[in-house]
């Protein structure tokens, strides 16, 4: 299934996510010919009834204040996504909601799930609630997009896809495919000596199922040499110059709580470029 409809999520506060982030946005969606909504929250924090009894002075001002940067930043994001999209002739919607804080990251879940790839911008501090959220609970693949200044525009050059013959590595390939067809290049790394790959198929077969999709793809081993995965697949990816990693995503939630692999902990903490993961 081609991506014909992408979503994009819009931090507006505390900070707002930087309007560069719009621009790769846009690219992305042009590259694939995609329609692009983007969907930003005017929160509200929701504050016990004891501290707006007086336990701290003028706390209403406080909350309403914040309510009114978070819904004036995320007008002007919108608005700056609206000019960015029109610009490059790309089909677009804009969604503001409003929610209480904790209520943004279901929201987000609910909108991604009815989209065919959803888009998620991390800054370099991130807490990666937002993004685990969206992994684990929309059903849909997510790419993570660095909020980092990029060096060139975004293009669909280069695609590493890493294989470890996993049903999460399955679901990304799979998921990735639309990607995969308008790479220019396609490479596939399985990461050796870092666990036990349990299979008797070699990613040559891989290759041949790709080769039907017309995917002509380039095969690489790498030594782990007792290296974290997350750290091999960053020095990979970097040395091959790749525009977009495809991998699948390890971990599950229980409670809210996020209990993820190394690579995908390591990965999305800092990503190096854009992530397309699946779960």
């Amino acid at each position: 299934m081609a991506f014909k409809d992408i979503l994009l999520t819009l931090t507006n506060y505390p900070d707002p996510t930087p309007v560069s982030v719009l621009d790769d946005a846009v690219s992305i969606a042009a590259t694939l010919g995609a329609h692009l909504a983007a969907v930003s929250c005017e929160v509200h924090v929701e504050v016990p009834g004891n501290i707006l009894s007086g336990a701290i002075p003028n706390i209403s001002g406080i909350i309403a204040g914040a309510a009114e940067k978070s819904r004036n930043s995320a007008r002007n994001l919108l608005a700056a996504f609206d000019a960015a999209a029109e610009k490059s002739g790309v089909l677009h919607e804009a969604i503001m909601e409003k929610c209480l804080t904790y209520q943004v990251a279901d929201l987000l879940v609910e909108y991604a799930r009815l989209r065919d790839l959803t888009i998620v911008p991390i800054p370099e501090s991130y807490d990666q609630w937002y993004a685990e959220a969206m992994i684990f609970g929309s059903g849909r693949p997510t790419l993570i997009l660095p909020e980092a200044p990029r060096s060139r525009p975004f293009e669909l050059g280069t695609v590493v896809v890493a294989w470890d013959f996993s049903r999460a590595a399955a679901r990304a390939v799979s998921d990735a495919i639309p990607l995969l067809e308008r790479a220019r290049k396609v490479r596939i790394v399985t990461v050796t000596n870092e666990k036990n790959l349990d299979t008797k198929h070699s990613a040559e077969e891989l290759a041949k199922n790709l080769a039907r999709h017309r995917i002509d793809v380039l095969l690489d081993q790498v030594d782990a040499g007792g290296r974290p995965i997350g750290d091999v697949l960053e020095t990979y990816v970097l040395s091959h110059q790749a525009d977009v990693l495809v991998m699948g995503a390890y971990g599950h939630s229980k409670w809210r709580e996020f209990i993820l692999g190394g690579a995908t902990k390591s990965l999305l903490s800092k990503p190096p470029l854009p992530i397309l993961l699946s779960h």
